[in-house]
């Protein structure tokens, strides 16, 4: 019998070059990470340039000797997605790239264990039990790297103070102490060579808070605040960040959507702990597809509501980034937009890509009672708990706008059953003056040669590609609207259901938008 060996080294250069920042940021996140995860409310980085070595201390809940033993596994974690921000165990792993030893020290309770770990050839990274040093003094953990350069940037206090501001800065922000109090009752507190890392608050001559509730909740489920400056910012400043759990994940204004006047000079930042569960592993990105990729989408459009609602006051707006579409492709997308509309029913996840229009909220059922609930089950096996975190209603209001007694106002509404009528997602009226901006479902044409993919969807757009052969096929027999009809709903699968579900999807998909694009019946009259 063989057996079946891995090249540790191609795999370990492979994950890095799947995070987008550089080796030692990414190295030193997932460390800092593991801390957060922990409990730690206090973490300490000791560089030491002469010995070549960093070392991370913490006071979090430490580990069991059996779980220091699964630390050495790839891809192996205790932990759950949605439960912190190193659910991986992918991460650390990377410090063997650039290190001669990891030794890694832990003490839990009565546990008191260390390890010392090392990339010895390509396929192996042998580890063993070692006497404990005294880094942890009652309890959490320690990770001391003896690295192969002594030039590295881990060994430089000064890249270790920025890049714990830039990749963990609302957990040195006091305005996120409220949203993230619940994760961090204590706070958390940076210290580099014993120099503490002191509180930053943005500084700036216009400030705007923006906050995001859940419905029936008084607290916020989104917290952060607009800036905007005199001159110019840094590049690395502009736009608005995205962060969960205190960890930024996104930062500027492409993944938004929307390009503000003057945007050089507009920055921000914004806390959404319920985007924890939507992670992708390399925490750079959010997942686009299934529950956690609706449950992204529905925040993304009541962040983009809530930051149009504010540049709009600035008289800053420029609207989505968006190409015009062609004016043959207008009917097209109002056809799609009421296809969704209907499909919304059965497949909720859409319910994040249906504009909503201007002149009241409209309301987008996610749970049906009676025999429609029994097709859902069959349509979207398996994410009965997962669509629970996205079915939840959402409005959008800016802080000085709540109702007296601190009560949400909603509207009535009639509650058949409780148990299998959900809740909607509900977005205001913006209320301005000026052209509505679209933030539902946009198609746009793009050219992918080489690419075997019609369409793919980013964020809340389909990118039909233009250059692929079905694509001029259907042009010289002029059937461009079911081509791109096609196109929407292969895109729009991965995010609706399963992967086992994704032809049910497709079928009722392309039914209902034939039955869309058909003449209505007219009732004949009695006479």
């Amino acid at each position: 019998m063989g057996e079946t060996r891995v090249d540790l080294l191609h795999l370990l250069e492979d994950l890095r070059d799947a995070y987008p920042g550089s080796l030692e940021e990414t190295i030193l996140t997932e460390i800092i990470a593991n801390s957060l995860d922990s409990g730690a409310n206090q973490i300490l980085l000791q560089a030491n340039p002469t010995e070549g070595r960093l070392t991370v201390i913490d006071n979090g809940s430490g580990m069991q000797r059996k779980d220091l033993a699964r630390y050495h596994d790839i891809a192996s974690s205790t932990k759950r997605r949605g439960q912190g921000i190193g659910f991986a165990g992918v991460g650390i792993k990377l410090g063997l790239l650039v290190c001669e030893e990891v030794l890694t020290e832990t003490r839990r309770g009565h546990t008191y264990v260390s390890t010392t770990w090392h990339l010895s050839s390509r396929h192996r990274a042998p580890w063993k039990w070692v006497p404990p040093i005294g880094m942890v003094n009652q309890q959490g953990t320690a990770v001391r790297l003896t690295l192969h350069n002594v030039l590295s940037p881990l060994l430089d206090p000064g890249f270790l103070g920025a890049a714990v501001s830039r990749h963990f800065q609302p957990l040195l922000d006091p305005t996120f102490s409220t949203i993230l109090n619940p994760h961090y009752p204590q706070g958390v507190a940076f210290k580099i060579n014993g120099v503490e890392l002191t509180p930053q608050r943005f500084e700036a001559p216009v400030i705007a808070p923006l906050e995001i509730r859940l419905l029936r909740k008084r607290k916020p489920s989104a917290l952060g605040y607009l800036v905007r400056t005199e001159g110019p910012l840094p590049e690395d400043l502009q736009g608005l960040a995205i962060s969960t759990y205190g960890k930024v994940i996104k930062s500027g204004w492409d993944w938004l959507g929307i390009t503000p006047q003057s945007r050089e000079r507009i920055s921000g930042l914004i806390e959404v702990p319920g985007l924890a569960g939507s992670l992708t592993l390399n925490k750079g990105d959010f997942i686009r597809v299934g529950a956690r990729g609706a449950t992204y989408l529905a925040y993304r459009k009541a962040i983009q509501e809530a930051v149009q609602r504010q540049l709009s006051e600035w008289g800053v707006v420029d609207g989505p980034v968006e190409e015009t579409p062609p004016r043959q492709m207008r009917p097209l997308e109002r056809d799609l937009e009421r296809v969704l509309e209907d499909l919304s029913d059965l497949f909720p996840l859409l319910g994040s890509l249906v504009e909503h229009r201007r002149g009241g909220q409209k309301r987008l059922p996610l749970g049906m009672p009676g025999p429609y609930q029994d097709m859902r089950a069959v349509m979207v096996p398996g994410e009965a708990s997962q669509v629970q975190e996205v079915e939840e209603e959402l409005v959008v209001q800016t802080r000085g706008n709540e109702p007296s007694g601190g009560e949400t106002q909603r509207e009535p509404r009639e509650r058949e059953d409780s148990a299998s009528v959900v809740s909607d997602f509900l977005l205001p009226d913006r209320g301005s003056r000026r052209a509505p901006a679209r933030f539902g479902l946009g198609i746009q044409l793009e050219d992918r040669e080489d690419d075997q993919e019609i369409g793919r969807l980013v964020e809340s757009t389909v990118w039909v590609n233009r250059a692929h052969p079905a694509y001029q096929r259907a042009v010289s027999t002029r059937s461009v609207g079911y081509h791109i009809a096609l196109a929407v709903g292969l895109s729009l699968a991965p995010l609706a259901v399963e992967p086992a579900q994704e032809h049910a999807f497709l079928t009722a998909f392309l039914s209902c938008w034939g039955e869309a694009s058909l003449p209505k019946q007219s009732k004949k009259r009695k006479r």
